[in-house]
């Protein structure tokens, strides 16, 4: 590219009094572009964000995997713990006892999973510890019948911390008047706050003692629930894990599942929601780096005169293919860029700007009940927005190409006929 290409693309952008309507023109399509990559990357980040707390989320309140019988129960859970905690990678493995009970709390009245734990065991399995609310862990002393609750859950029993709340096990105690269900009486003792309405709603813990005698576990335990140093890698190394053990002890095998089986349908629906955003949001970028046509066509149209000119002066098609391509591309690369430095702050900002404007309204965007959270998270990843960024400008150079295909092709006397 020569230098008067340079210099005369770029002048015809600038804005004098003969051609102030064509360079705001330019600068509308410039603002569109600019709006268009800003939104993209905002939804894109906005998604990043919310399966990434999602993740984080889960991982803190719930278990990598766990390990059980084939049978549903694990009887001799104390040489499966040892096997385990002396594999490499695991952080944790803690049992536990887990079954379905109704609540009840005066006339409120809830269904729930309860979790019998060992207390100073569960610190080392999941972050549960961090989200108490209120009490603690040691409290849930053995033969006490102590729980702690969910936040969401002691709401629905209008429940806090010192009442007494009935639990009815599902299987039933035989009688000669017929089948009794079992019940006891539990006393609140904490209450934790996950942050995920799946877990507050639906989740109580107590100590595994007390679970065993109400559940009539006493052959053993539901299962180990496992930590791993890397909770991503989670699917593979419980695999391997649950092989070698059995190899080791003799054991025919063993049931295993892990944090990605039981949220799966959660992480695949929102990337199918990303990808499908990605695809609509996109033609918005596409709509506005198309308005670039309408920009070079006015100028090409305007600059009929100049074209035949530097034509009759030596300019071959392809310089002025150049020049008019020059004008394109800068207007592509300042709305690309400034989308995408707009996007940035806009998703760096989303969390504050959301709060603010929810208080403005007076109203709460984000259902927990609905969204399993109750603020709007957003990550930019870098991949994220060199994606948008290069889609965006393969998108106006596409559009360059007619207009400054069309100024190549001027015949320099029919230009200057009527001059």
């Amino acid at each position: 590219m020569s230098g008067y290409e340079w210099l005369i693309g770029t002048r015809y952008l600038r804005s004098t009094h003969r051609r102030g309507f064509v360079s705001f023109v330019a600068l509308m399509s410039v603002c569109g572009l600019m709006l268009g990559v800003a939104t993209l990357i905002v939804v894109l980040s906005v998604m990043n964000g919310f399966e990434r707390e999602l993740r984080n989320r889960i991982l803190a309140v719930t278990s990598h995997a766990t390990i059980a019988g084939l049978d549903g129960t694990l009887p001799e859970w104390q040489a499966v713990q040892a096997a385990v905690r002396g594999q490499p990678g695991v952080q944790a493995a803690v049992p536990y006892i887990e079954s379905q009970a109704m609540f009840a709390h005066g006339p409120a009245m809830a269904g729930a999973q309860v979790r019998g734990v060992l207390p100073q065991e569960e610190r080392a399995a999941t972050g549960l510890a961090q989200h108490l609310l209120s009490g603690r862990l040691e409290d849930l002393i053995p033969g006490s019948y102590g729980i702690i609750l969910g936040s969401a859950l002691a709401h629905e029993l209008r429940a806090g911390v010192g009442d007494s709340v009935v639990l009815i096990a599902p299987e039933g105690t035989a009688t000669p008047t017929g089948v009794v269900p079992r019940m006891r009486r539990f006393r609140v003792v904490g209450l934790f706050s996950s942050g995920m309405y799946e877990f507050d709603r639906g989740l109580a813990l107590t100590s595994l003692e007390d679970a065993a005698r109400l559940f009539r576990a006493s052959a053993g335990v539901s299962g180990l629930r496992l930590a791993f140093t890397e909770p991503l890698r989670a699917p593979l190394l419980v695999r391997q894990l649950a092989r070698q053990v059995s190899q080791q002890l003799g054991i025919p095998g063993f049931y295993v599942t892990d944090w990605t089986q039981d949220h799966a349908n959660f992480f695949r629906s929102i990337e199918m929601t990303k990808s499908m955003l990605f695809v609509i949001l996109l033609m918005l970028v596409a709509v506005a780096a198309f308005n670039i046509v309408a920009t070079l066509v006015m100028i090409v149209k305007e600059k009929q005169t100049d074209i035949a000119i530097l034509r009759t002066l030596g300019a071959a098609p392809r310089n002025v293919l150049l020049t008019f391509g020059v004008q394109g591309v800068l207007i592509g690369l300042a709305g690309t860029l400034a989308g995408a430095a707009l996007g940035t702050v806009l998703a760096d900002n989303l969390e504050t700007l959301v709060a603010g404007l929810e208080r403005l309204v007076g109203t709460q965007f984000l259902d927990a009940r609905v969204y399993y959270m109750s603020d709007l998270p957003a990550y930019v990843e870098l991949v994220d927005v060199l994606k948008v960024c290069t889609v965006a400008l393969l998108l106006c150079v596409l559009a360059t190409i007619y207009p400054a295909w069309r100024a190549a092709r001027t015949a320099p006397a029919e230009a200057l006929r009527h001059e």
